[in-house]
């Protein structure tokens, strides 16, 4: 199989005021990021994991490249996070996916997603590394409960928090004419799985301009988060006449501007509250599903920070008490 046409967009939504997504578009190697941490962490994040898949210095083919590719993803982000303080604790999910000869080879991380329309169908390739996703899969929630639980911005698993992390992978057997989708959650948490086969289906031929009508609906629902689609379709034409693009496309995409009324982003006065995504480990997951506690979220500001401003307000502190000594 072999990679027949691509197309990838991203957009910062209607209530963020920063991209943090990251996408990379370099057949046949195709991958979506998620960061979190803060406007300046979650696109540090981000970037560094979208940087290491576009860098490829993977060794091995399948599913043992793209856990390869993620893992060095992860230890960037991770070393990043324990040198800078002013990133520290910073996260990224991550969703890989190869195109080879033998079918599309997966990895992933967090609640970025896979799917797969083929012959009218839209199948959903990846599980949500997630707390209310744990919860559904355990049966103690609804698939619609879900959509609206206060904690479904808790996942459970991320790039860079730790020094290791866990990979899901597997391998779908591809049809030529498959059309494989990658996206954050900014979109899934939008639109639903009905919309997305619509649009791939009314827009075959023209995967960027499906990628566009995904973010445009997203944004249309409420674009509560950032929004990235990566769409690619496989073949199994000979190399030579296989891979056709439209456009060049940025391996590592910058935020594109927003494009008309109804997709711009608030300004001040119409600040809205939004749910930040943070991570929670398995074990703490655990036990939330036993006893159904409130976790704590992930405070942005990292420690050293806080204990920075601390100092100084005491130096101005004795400076001005040793003023009114010497008076």
């Amino acid at each position: 199989m072999r990679v027949a046409r691509f197309a990838g967009v991203t957009n910062t939504g209607r209530r963020r005021r920063h991209n943090e997504d990251a996408y990379v578009c370099e057949p046949p190697l195709f991958a979506v990021a998620d960061g979190m941490g803060g406007p300046r962490a979650g696109e540090v994040a981000s970037r560094l994991a979208a940087a290491a898949v576009k860098a490829d210095g993977a060794g091995g083919t399948g599913e043992d490249r793209v856990v390869a590719l993620i893992h060095e993803a992860n230890r960037r982000v991770f070393q990043r996070s324990s040198e800078d303080a002013d990133v520290s604790g910073m996260g990224t999910t991550m969703i890989v996916g190869l195109v080879e000869d033998a079918g599309v080879a997966f990895g992933h991380v967090g609640d970025s997603r896979a799917y797969l329309a083929r012959d009218g169908s839209l199948v959903q390739l990846t599980q949500d590394h997630s707390l209310v996703a744990e919860l559904v899969r355990g049966g103690k929630l609804s698939p619609e409960e879900a959509e609206h639980h206060p904690q479904r911005s808790v996942i459970t698993r991320a790039l860079g928090t730790d020094p290791d992390v866990d990979v899901d992978t597997f391998t779908v057997a591809a049809q030529a004419h498959d059309v494989f989708l990658i996206c954050s959650d900014g979109l899934t948490t939008m639109i639903d799985d009905e919309t997305i086969l619509r649009v791939l289906d009314e827009r075959r031929d023209d995967l960027e301009g499906a990628a566009k009508e995904l973010v445009r609906l997203a944004n249309k629902a409420g674009g509560e988060d950032n929004i990235t689609v990566v769409a690619f379709e496989v073949t199994d034409e000979p190399e030579a006449n296989a891979l056709e693009e439209t456009r060049p496309m940025p391996a590592v995409a910058e935020p594109e501007p927003q494009a008309t009324d109804d997709e711009d982003t608030l300004d001040e006065s119409d600040a809205v509250p939004v749910v930040d995504t943070f991570v929670m480990k398995p074990d703490e997951a655990a036990r939330l599903q036993a006893d159904g506690a409130e976790p704590q979220r992930r405070q942005r500001r990292s420690f050293w920070g806080v204990l920075v401003l601390l100092l100084v307000t005491a130096a101005v502190a004795v400076a001005v008490a040793l003023w009114i000594l010497s008076r």
